[in-house]
């Protein structure tokens, strides 16, 4: 197992400064953290090769609207946990790999596809048909209230979060759509692996100029096709318990329900989904006595939420297209292609 170094408070005010600006210039960010360009390349020269903390570019809001976003419990032979997890890690659509505590599942998937039809193909004939499985259930996601991209570390103080803007303020609306082109596609691609590529790394790898891309990276997050993001091992947060709630709620509260359970600071994701139950929603909690305590908070504050499943993470393999090891650091890449 790889040694890792303790984070200080600069890591952390680092990583949530990237949160917020995730290709903000060292430039930028120095005289908000207090130090030098050169100090920040460092830092992150460190985590990255760690794999403690990584920038890449997700599928924007506008795939809320247009794609097919599906949560799918998988359940498999005994013995054959880790392999299955390995095995689904390598389908495309498949942005996200969670191996579970033994009873509902054995392993949590997030599925991304186009639409309908992709997706009954991908849950009947690639994962239904894998030998090791003996059990599919799928949840389609209607709503995406809140999801990874909008979690953030909490180290930076109110001033250095006025410095930077509004933490809201990658969520606007997405503009006028947009096809990926081939060099658009080149772009998404080495952007998926590393975030903070510079222009003139994009350009090379694209087959074209710097002002082409600086152009056409705009295009691309304004019109809502990717946004960036900083994710991070649990070293950093300190939150190395994954836990989803599968609840139930009457219609007429889903609204509201949803909107108060974004706001709980370990909340990660939010969805209201079809099946059994109506209300999915995952927690990074400190141990996993919080799970319980969590929980009776949740209810008390939403009286007519009634939780009746809780599926514990014991490790993340994939995580939007960025494979991990035990300690949930990053390791590689098998880049996601919903563009």
């Amino acid at each position: 197992m790889l040694e890792t170094s303790i984070p200080s408070e600069l890591d952390l005010a680092l990583v949530h400064a990237l949160q917020l600006q995730p290709r903000a210039s060292w430039s930028e960010l120095a005289p908000l953290l207090g130090v030098t360009a050169s100090t920040l390349a460092r830092r992150w020269e460190r985590l990255t090769a760690e794999g403690l903390a990584w920038v890449y570019a997700a599928p924007g809001r506008v795939f809320s609207r247009t794609l097919c976003t599906a949560f799918v419990l998988l359940r498999c032979r005994p013995g054959a946990r880790q392999r299955l997890a390995e095995q689904v890690s390598a389908f495309e659509e498949v942005v996200t790999v969670e191996l579970t505590a033994p009873g509902t599942a054995d392993l949590l998937l997030d599925v991304l596809v186009p639409d309908l039809a992709s997706l009954t193909h991908s849950l009947t004939e690639r994962l239904a048909g894998l030998p090791e499985v003996t059990a599919v259930e799928c949840l389609f996601a209607t709503s995406l209230y809140t999801e990874g991209s909008r979690w953030r570390l909490h180290s930076l103080d109110t001033a250095q979060l006025s410095a930077l803007g509004l933490p809201g303020a990658g969520l606007r609306e997405a503009g006028s759509s947009v096809e990926p082109d081939r060099i658009d596609r080149a772009l998404l691609d080495a952007l998926v692996s590393d975030g903070r590529l510079g222009l003139a790394a994009l350009a090379e790898r694209a087959g074209t100029s710097a002002a082409t891309v600086r152009r056409r990276v705009h295009r691309l997050t304004d019109s809502g096709v990717i946004l960036f993001r900083c994710d991070m091992a649990p070293h950093l947060t300190g939150l190395p318990v994954s836990v989803t709630f599968r609840g139930q709620a009457p219609a007429r509260d889903l609204n509201t329900l949803h909107r108060t359970l974004a706001t709980l600071p370990e909340c990660r994701l939010v969805a209201a989904v079809t099946g059994p139950t109506n209300i999915l929603a995952t927690f990074w909690l400190r141990d996993i006595g919080d799970t319980q305590r969590r929980e009776a908070a949740m209810c008390a504050r939403l009286p007519s939420l009634t939780v009746v499943d809780r599926i514990v993470g014991l490790r993340t393999v994939k995580r939007m297209g960025h494979l991990l090891d035990g300690d949930g650091r990053r390791t590689g890449t098998r880049p996601i292609r919903p563009w």
